[in-house]
């Protein structure tokens, strides 16, 4: 794995229930300090490649078969899920799945967990507060009377008092309002400039992922079909058709009408 590369994913597939293949040969990489993103239609494989590189796919009866994943320079498929924490990686799975009987700021204090034997100081609560204004404000409220925008802010917030190296989000837009996911991932390309963690972000809004991401990574049926910088994939042709909703020649256009990239049989050769 090159130096600056602190995640790297090699060839990997991904079987559940001993007969279910998802993911077929997937490679990826996230750049130390970059944010990368993985688009992709439902059912595509982006969730279970998060769970591929957090370990959690045991959970549900699922197993890397073969291929490899690197992180932070060392192997992971033999650790556990609250090691790799303890290594330096959050899940903010979909859902948020936040602590709903616990107050905001018990969340917070239950993250600290994952500082547990690593010799660092933990991260003050003001640094969360700080990103998010609205939590210090509900910070005495149960999790589970927030707002679906406040408790994604608490579940991102919880990622931060972990002190993470490298944090995966999956489809942290879902179910909020677009002034609501403007406004996070306002703060996601903040959080990234100024603490300098890596992010792998799985969204189905490319238009808000593109705009806070430095590569992206676009998924059909277990395997990626293109990628690139996202200012190379923004001026694709296909890419502004498909998942920008934009035609040159005709006008907005929704990929939905159009049953994904795999009418294009060019990408999936």
């Amino acid at each position: 794995m090159a130096a600056d590369t602190i995640l790297s994913i090699e060839n990997i597939e991904v079987v559940y229930n001993k007969t279910i293949q998802v993911l077929r040969g997937l490679s990826l990489s996230v750049e130390r300090g970059k944010v990368a993103t993985l688009l992709g239609s439902n059912g595509a494989g982006k969730s279970t490649t998060l769970k591929a590189i957090s370990n959690l796919l045991a959970l549900e009866d699922g197993a890397v078969t073969s291929g490899s994943i690197t992180f932070d320079g060392k192997p992971l498929l033999a650790e556990t899920p609250h090691g790799l924490v303890r290594r330096g990686m959050f899940h903010v799975m979909e859902g948020r799945r936040i602590f709903e009987d616990l107050t905001v700021e018990e969340n917070l204090t239950a993250a600290t967990f994952a500082l547990s034997g690593r010799g660092v100081k933990p991260t003050p609560f003001d640094l969360v507060y700080g990103y998010f204004p609205r939590l210090y404000e509900r910070r005495h409220s149960r999790a589970g009377y927030l707002s679906g925008g406040e408790q994604q802010m608490l579940a991102i917030g919880r990622a931060l008092i972990a002190q993470p190296k490298l944090i995966l989000l999956d489809e942290p837009s879902l179910g909020l309002s677009p002034l609501l996911v403007e406004e996070i991932f306002t703060i996601i390309a903040r959080i990234n400039r100024e603490t300098g963690v890596s992010m792998l972000l799985v969204e189905q809004n490319a238009a808000v992922a593109f705009a806070v991401s430095h590569y992206g990574y676009i998924m059909e049926t277990g395997k990626i079909v293109l990628d690139g910088p996202t200012e190379r994939l923004i001026k694709d042709e296909d890419v502004r058709e498909f998942y920008l909703g934009m035609s040159g020649a005709e006008g907005a256009k929704s990929y939905r009408d159009i049953k994904h990239y795999k009418r294009r049989k060019r990408w999936l050769s």
